[in-house]
C-alpha cells in the first residue's frame, strides 16, 4: 500500500547482522541513520575509481570492493546504497554483502560499531520504518509474523497484512469515526444554539453499521488464531494408551519418552507438525486418572485446561485392553460435558486386538463419535488419521478474503473494546443521552483502532511487539 512519508528524522548509526549467525556462502549485515555513508567510506574502498566515495554515490547502487580495518583487510564484498527517504527505513541505510560464516560477520560488525555505529536494538529497524511512516504498527507486525510463519496460510496471510489488506479497512472505519466525531464535537462547541449538526437516526445507523463492521473482524480473530498458531490439538486418554507414542508418530521423531510405566507424562509436550497446508499444534497430556501424588495430579489439572482450550481433540484409547469400556464411558462424559467440541476417538493398538474392528463398532454406537483404528507403535492408519483430522477442520484456517483476518491478541483486543465502545454508543443514542456521553463513546472506540495501525501510539507497546523481533530487522 502507498504511503504519503513524513519527513524522516535520521537517527543515530546503528549496525546489526541482518542474516542468521552460521556458516553460509553469504551474509548481510546493515546500517541505518545519520552518518553512515561517513562510516562506510572510512572502511570501504571501491575496486573501481576508488578515490570516488559512497557518499557520492546514487541510491540504488551496487559497489563491489574491500573493507579493511587500517591496513588489514577484512572481506571482499559488495555494498548496497540507499538513500533517504527511499529504504526500508526512510534514513541513509547501507547494506554490506560480505562472505558467510560467524568470525566473517561479527569481524564486519565490530568494524562498523568501531567506526561510529551502536548495536541495533532487537526490531529497531522496523521500528524506525514505522516511526518514519514508512508502515504502520500492524504491517510491522505482519513482517514479523512472516519471518516467523510455520505454515504457508499463516505466511499468506502475513503478507497480506504487510501490503497494507487490514489496515486499509481499519482505516476506513477510522475515517467513518473521525467524521461523526467531528460532528458531534460541533454540536458540543454549539451546546448553546442547541442544533444537530448529523441526525440521531442517521448517526445510530451509521454507528450500528460500524460496529457490525468491528465485529465481523472480531469473529475473524478464531480463523486468524488457527492460522498463526496452528489447529490446537490435545492427545487426551488414559495412561499407556500410547498417547506419546502417536505424538512421536506424527512428528515422525522421537520427541516424547515413551514407557510402559503409567503416569510417564507428567505434563504435556506441545510440537506442530503440518499436513495439506494445514499446521497442527499437537500437545501430549498426562494419562487421565486418579493421581497418586501432587506432582501427577498437576499434569491430569493441565490437561483438563488443554481438553477446554482445544480445537481439536484426540481421544486415544487401548482397544485391545479388557478395560476399553471404561474409555467408551469417559468418551460418552467428555461428549456431554463438550457438545460442541470435535472429537475423534482413536481406537490404538489394532495389532493386539483380532476383535478390535467389533469392539471399535460398538464404542462408536454408544457415544456417537466417529472411531478411527490405528497402531501408533507400527504406524499403520496414521494416514488415514491425518486426512480425518484435516477434514474435521476443513474450512477453520482456509478463508476468501485472508487480507482482512485478524490474527493477533492484541488486534482482538482492541476490536472487542471498540465494539463494546460502538455499543455503548448506540445505547446511549437510543436513550436520547446527551451528546458529551454518546461523543465520549465514539472517541473511545477511535483511539482502539487507532491502536491496531499506530495513530494512538503507546511506548510500551511499541517497546513489546519490537522487542519480539530479531536484532537486525
Amino acid at each position: 500500500m502507498d504511503k504519503e512519508l513524513s519527513s524522516p528524522v535520521q537517527g543515530e548509526p546503528i549496525a546489526a547482522i541482518a542474516t542468521p549467525v552460521g556458516v553460509g556462502a553469504l551474509a548481510v549485515v546493515r546500517m541505518s541513520g545519520e552518518g553512515v555513508f561517513t562510516v562506510a567510506d572510512k572502511i570501504f574502498t571501491k575496486a573501481r575509481s576508488p578515490e570516488t566515495s559512497l557518499a557520492d554515490s546514487s541510491g540504488y547502487t551496487a559497489h563491489f570492493g574491500t573493507l579493511h580495518d587500517g591496513e588489514r583487510m577484512i572481506d571482499e564484498v559488495i555494498v548496497l546504497v540507499f538513500r533517504s527517504p527511499d529504504s526500508f527505513t526512510v534514513e541513509d541505510m547501507v547494506e554490506i554483502t560480505c562472505h558467510g560464516g560467524p568470525v566473517v560477520t561479527q569481524q564486519v560488525l565490530k568494524l562498523l560499531l568501531d567506526n561510529g555505529c551502536r548495536l541495533a536494538e532487537p526490531g529497531e529497524f522496523t521500528r524506525r520504518a514505522f516511526l518514519n511512516g514508512r508502515i504502520d504498527l500492524l504491517q510491522a507486525e505482519a513482517i514479523g509474523e512472516m519471518i516467523h510463519a510455520r505454515s504457508e496460510s499463516a505466511y499468506r496471510t502475513a503478507v497480506n497484512q504487510m501490503k497494507g489488506g487490514l489496515s486499509e479497512k481499519l482505516g476506513g472505519l477510522r475515517e467513518q469515526l473521525l467524521q461523526s466525531c467531528a460532528l458531534l464535537e460541533l454540536e458540543l462547541d454549539f451546546s448553546e444554539e442547541d442544533v444537530e449538526f448529523q441526525s440521531r437516526e442517521e448517526l445510530a445507523e451509521q454507528v450500528r453499521v460500524l460496529q457490525q463492521e468491528v465485529e465481523k473482524l472480531v469473529e475473524s480473530y478464531q480463523h486468524g488464531r488457527l492460522l498463526s498458531e496452528g489447529v490446537a490439538t490435545a492427545i487426551i486418554g488414559k495412561p499407556n494408551a500410547g498417547k506419546s507414542t502417536l505424538l512421536n508418530a506424527l512428528l515422525g521423531e522421537e520427541r516424547a519418552i515413551v514407557s510402559h510405566m503409567p503416569g510417564t507424562t507428567r505434563d504435556y509436550i506441545e510440537e506442530c507438525f503440518i499436513y495439506d497446508k494445514t499446521m497442527f499444534r499437537l500437545t501430549d497430556t498426562a494419562g487421565l486418572r486418579e493421581a497418586q501424588e501432587e506432582i501427577e495430579h498437576e499434569g491430569i489439572r493441565r490437561s483438563y485446561e488443554k481438553i477446554a482450550e482445544a480445537d481439536l481433540i484426540l481421544y486415544l484409547m487401548d482397544i485391545g485392553s479388557s478395560d476399553y469400556e471404561e474409555d467408551t464411558e469417559a468418551i460418552a462424559e467428555l461428549r456431554q460435558k463438550h457438545p460442541d467440541i470435535q472429537l475423534l476417538v482413536v481406537a490404538n493398538k489394532t495389532d493386539t486386538a483380532e476383535d478390535s474392528a467389533e469392539r471399535s463398532e460398538k464404542v462408536a454406537e454408544k457415544t456417537g463419535c466417529k472411531v478411527l483404528g490405528i497402531s501408533a507403535l507400527k504406524e499403520e492408519g496414521l494416514d488415514q488419521l491425518k486426512a480425518e483430522m484435516n477434514t474435521m477442520v476443513e474450512g477453520l484456517d482456509k478463508l476468501h478474503d485472508a487480507s482482512v483476518l485478524v490474527t493477533s491478541m492484541r488486534h482482538y483486543e482492541a476490536l472487542r473494546n471498540a465494539a463494546d465502545a460502538l455499543q455503548n454508543a448506540r445505547e446511549l443514542i437510543d436513550a436520547q443521552s446527551d451528546t458529551e456521553l454518546i461523543a465520549f463513546e465514539l472517541r473511545s472506540a477511535l483511539d482502539y483502532v487507532g491502536e491496531i495501525t499506530g495513530k494512538v501510539v503507546n511506548e510500551e507497546v511499541l517497546n513489546v511487539i519490537f522487542g519480539q523481533f530479531c536484532i537486525g530487522k
